[in-house]
């Protein structure tokens, strides 16, 4: 069957759902699709569930900070089955919810895997959808690694619905998928090693909080294993083995799951871009700053299926859906915006990072000067127990403006919030110098930080 439509956004994550209910909402006749439960990555497989993981193991971790001053942790413990089961009342409801959100709102629903059949055409089961415009917002998968007994591989949606936690857990790569899931599996009881190809992982985050991580990561007892390059993974009797390279030298490892950390790529591959005529490389859909196709002025991406440039974050991507929006509603006028945007790895403790990295500071010619401090006896860490906490802040000479805020710590996770603020705002060194904020609280540090 054939039907029409003003706009079809494929794929039901922040960016689609942000961009499909904003041009509904202007009069629109709007399709969605999605060949995966509605809700994108992170209301189901990503940033939702797993923030509940970690919320769990936080009880573990502070505990073990505080035994010893008035804390006995001899009985606390994590009941895997009885957190999945937690994590299932944030997660399961979600399909069912945004399904009747878009049927009230108006927009006609698909499930299925699309794919183009022309410039505005898409095919999805029996039906053919045709549009003014599309939208790809398909989100990504995990990267394919292109080594023997890759399919032996547990993908992290998988490891989010792990009925049983397997005793022996080996992690791929050293992003932040790995580092946050190893935090959480070793705390619930599991034997935990991280594989990673690069000299350090979190390229992207401050080399220092992430040298202070990997001890803290080591501390908790996983194993990290760096210049390790994974060649072949073999299935034996009950258990895997992994054929490694470090620096040179063959080594194998043992364990019960092998679960992919090693980077995502846009799940676009059988969309059937070229038939549309739709540029695309590696990262994603070649976009204009207007997030339109360079090729076929129909076509928009925007999330993790935009070759944008933009951070692969959740809150970008409502952004870039919200732009895509603006630019198909009233014409290309309006540009995402990536001025200080912040990211976290939720381990504990938690990394967290805005803005400019010192060396690209330097890069840049900019002159500026570096606050940077370890923290872990000042009484924001010490009545918590933590040991690994700091902090490093750029403040350019003159202008007396954050350039970047980079954290490890307790409170990073809303601390740098504040300091991205600072720097979208405009607000200086010395405005938050004499702020007056409420203490003891962790946002009370960021007056001796600047």
């Amino acid at each position: 069957m054939t039907k029409n439509f003003d706009l079809i956004v494929i794929g039901t994550g922040s960016a689609g759902a942000a961009a499909a209910n904003e041009c509904r909402s202007a009069g629109w006749n709007v399709a969605i699709v999605d060949s995966r439960p509605f809700g994108g990555t992170c209301a189901l497989r990503g940033c939702d569930p797993k923030k509940v993981l970690v919320g769990v193991t936080e009880v573990i971790e502070r505990t073990r900070q505080l035994a010893g001053k008035g804390v006995s942790s001899d009985t606390v413990k994590i009941e895997w089955p009885e957190l999945m089961r937690f994590k299932r009342t944030f997660t399961q409801p979600v399909p069912a919810d945004r399904e009747q959100q878009f049927s009230e709102a108006g927009i006609a629903a698909f499930h299925g895997r699309a794919r183009f059949t022309d410039k505005t055409s898409v095919r999805v089961g029996n039906d053919t959808l045709i549009a003014r415009f599309v939208l790809i917002a398909a989100g990504a998968r995990p990267a394919t690694l292109g080594i023997d007994g890759e399919e032996h591989l547990t993908i992290s949606d998988k490891f989010l619905e792990l009925d049983v936690l397997f005793p022996r857990i080996l992690f791929v790569g050293g992003g932040y998928i790995s580092l946050e899931f190893a935090h959480v599996a070793a705390r619930s009881g599991a034997q935990v090693q991280i594989l990673h190809r690069g000299a350090r992982p979190l390229e992207q985050f401050d080399p220092g909080m992430v040298a202070r991580l990997v001890k803290a990561t080591e501390e908790l007892g996983v194993a990290v294993r760096l210049n390790t390059a994974v060649q072949r993974i073999e299935k034996s009797s009950g258990y895997f083995t992994v054929h490694a390279s470090i620096d040179g030298a063959a080594q194998t490892f043992e364990c019960d799951m092998i679960v992919h950390g090693a980077g995502r790529l846009p799940e676009i591959d059988d969309l059937d871009l070229e038939g549309a005529g739709v540029a695309r490389e590696k990262c994603g859909v070649i976009v204009n700053k207007y997030l339109q196709s360079i090729s076929n002025p129909a076509v928009y991406a925007a999330g993790d299926a935009a070759a944008s440039g933009a951070p692969r974050l959740t809150p970008v991507a409502a952004m870039e859906g919200e732009v895509v929006a603006a630019n198909l509603l009233k014409g290309n006028h309006r540009k995402s915006d990536f001025t200080a945007v912040a990211s976290i790895v939720f381990t504990l403790p938690s990394v967290a990072t805005v803005g400019l990295l010192e060396s690209t500071a330097k890069e840049k010619g900019l002159k500026f000067r570096v606050n940077h401090q370890d923290t872990s006896d000042w009484y924001s860490s010490r009545r918590l127990g933590a040991k690994r906490s700091a902090f490093k802040v750029l403040i350019e000479e003159g202008s007396d403006r954050i350039l970047g805020a980079h954290l490890i710590g307790p409170h990073a996770e809303e601390q740098i919030n504040l300091f991205t603020l600072a720097i979208r705002s405009g607000i200086r060194a010395s405005d938050i110098e004499q702020t007056l904020f409420a203490y003891p609280t962790g946002a009370s540090d960021l007056s001796y930080m600047v």
